[in-house]
């Protein structure tokens, strides 16, 4: 009797590259142009968030804050939280984050990512894409940044 085979990941033709630094959407929240840093050193992506609050029913609300100038943008959003898990930040601090579900678009593609949200305040870039985000649908290269917003004309 033979076995299933595993499953391939996809191959490299079929995959979208992208720069180290890119501008992404959120949808589910109306979010358009946020910039992200890919960081295939983190499993999980992180949104930087103020205000969070735990709500009834397992949600949460929280203000996603646009960029880092003084006048900022911010969107209020309120999601279900998917769970709530310890994460050791790239200076071995651990800390308790929330996490939710929500669409990702980056150039062509648009999925399903988790998201953690936590104070990044003090980063250059809001959004950090991690590779849970990253994996099955894009290539980095490395040497590049804001690919698809060069073609947009954005860059």
């Amino acid at each position: 009797m033979s076995q299933p085979l595993p499953s391939t990941p996809a191959p490299l033709s079929a995959k979208t590259v992208i720069g180290w630094a890119e501008y992404v959407s959120l949808p589910d929240f109306s979010i358009e142009n946020l910039k992200a840093k890919v960081d295939t050193g983190a499993r999980t992506s992180a949104l930087h968030v103020e205000n969070l609050t735990k709500l009834p029913g397992g949600r949460v609300s929280f203000e996603v804050v646009h960029g880092r100038r003084r006048n900022l943008q911010r969107t209020l959003v309120e999601a279900q939280a998917l769970r709530w898990a310890n994460v050791k930040s790239s200076t071995g601090e651990t800390t308790k984050r929330c996490f939710i579900g929500t669409r990702l678009r980056l150039g062509p593609v648009e999925k399903w990512i988790e998201v953690s949200l936590v104070s990044r305040e003090k980063m250059l870039f809001r959004m950090l894409l991690g590779r849970k985000a990253l994996e099955e649908d894009f290539l980095v290269n490395v040497s590049s940044r804001g690919v698809f917003a060069k073609q947009r004309g954005n860059a």
